[in-house]
């Protein structure tokens, strides 16, 4: 059944780890190297099951492949998920058991922080692989990758705003942020700093009360979201928010926000460009975050790390353009763009095998 399940995903390898003494259960998935090494976040999750484990995992490192593709970055797509409870099951003894899982794998997966880890997680994993990205400064690394991630889908929203209204006014439209974790929050300052009407909504409520606080946002329950008479609805959290449920109730003219695989099937995709919406594909927006780490395997630099996000505007307007030349949606025309990019780099080289010995040259391991 695994195996057939992933002849249809295209997965080049899944690795199942287990260490009892560390509590550790985890499943890393490799779903193309063909443009590089896979570099994708590790999340940290109460999954009901394994096999909703399984099924996030491979859906999210499909995912990063196509964000790879589509950003113009050498890199592969992977993933990785630990079955827990981020707020109690953290652990040294966890995260460096996983560390040596992640070694194990020779550089053919890199990791970096997801939902339910930080920094501080990461420097465990460090400590038993040079593999990590999204590390502290002092050892070599950009540190929390969330402002990039927000700074990055800033950049898809204005393109939105310019194809759907004609201008990038971003303070001149309203907002519904539905998550406001690491990179919601980012988003929310980044929006209101332009002085836009923000709903937002989290199960946190601490983080929700912050926004209200801090920055001026109005609080809604979390059903509530989908019926605000927002201008743009922003999904910041888990995947799969726009499903056949919530698509009859959203208010939106346009759809853009920072989580990953916000439809929750093609045909949703579908729905959503009949009713007149514009989507701003999550891969394409999102990507700030991997471009920003995947500058620290040659050296890196914030300047240029903040050149290179504002591609994403860029990358979001030929999309568009292949969208209406094509006559398809806007996810279909991003996943166009990412499969021509892989299949003319595929026809020259191989899949990634992974070589420690190329790898952060110079890094400080600090251990």
């Amino acid at each position: 059944m695994i195996f057939e399940t992933l002849a249809q995903t295209g997965h080049e390898q899944v690795v199942f780890c287990h260490n009892k003494d560390a509590g550790l259960k985890a499943i890393i998935a490799i779903h193309n190297t063909v443009l590089g090494p896979a570099l994708g976040g590790t999340r940290m999750w109460a999954y009901k099951t394994e096999q909703e484990a399984l099924n996030d995992v491979l859906r999210l490192s499909r995912g990063m492949t196509y964000k790879a593709a589509v950003s113009g970055i050498n890199l592969g797509g992977g993933k990785a998920v630990i079955i827990g409870d981020p707020s109690k099951d953290k652990s040294e003894a966890l995260f460096r058991a996983f560390g040596r899982f992640i070694n194990s794998l020779n550089g053919r997966y890199i990791t970096a922080e997801d939902v339910g880890i930080d920094v501080n997680d990461m420097e465990y994993v460090l400590k038993e692989t040079e593999f990590v990205t999204g590390v502290h400064q002092v050892h070599g690394g950009s540190g929390d990758p969330s402002p990039f991630t927000a700074f990055g889908t800033l950049q898809g929203l204005m393109a939105a705003l310019n194809v759907k209204f004609g201008n990038e006014d971003v303070g001149k439209y309203s907002y519904a942020v539905q998550g406001v974790g690491h990179v919601g929050m980012e988003f929310v300052k980044l929006l209101r700093e332009q002085g836009a009407k923000v709903w937002v909504t989290d199960i946190n409520q601490e983080a929700v009360k912050r926004c209200v606080d801090e920055f001026g946002c109005e609080a809604v329950a979390l059903d509530e979201i989908y019926d605000v008479p927002a201008d743009i609805y922003s999904p910041c959290a888990l995947g799969g928010t726009v499903n056949e449920k919530t698509l009859p109730r959203l208010k939106c003219k346009v759809i853009c926000g920072a989580a990953n695989n916000q439809l929750a099937n093609d045909a949703i995709g579908d729905e959503v460009e009949a009713r007149g919406i514009l989507y701003a594909p999550d891969y394409a927006v999102n990507a700030g975050g991997l471009m920003n780490v995947s500058l620290e395997i040659d050296g890196y630099n914030r300047e240029r790390a903040m050149r290179m996000m504002r591609t994403i505007y860029y990358n979001l307007g030929k999309i568009f353009q292949i969208a209406a030349r094509d006559g398809i949606p806007t996810y279909k025309a991003a996943d166009r763009m990412a499969e021509e990019r892989i299949s003319a780099i595929g026809r020259i080289k191989l899949p990634h095998m992974g070589n420690q010995q190329t790898r952060f040259l110079g890094r400080m391991r600090g251990q």
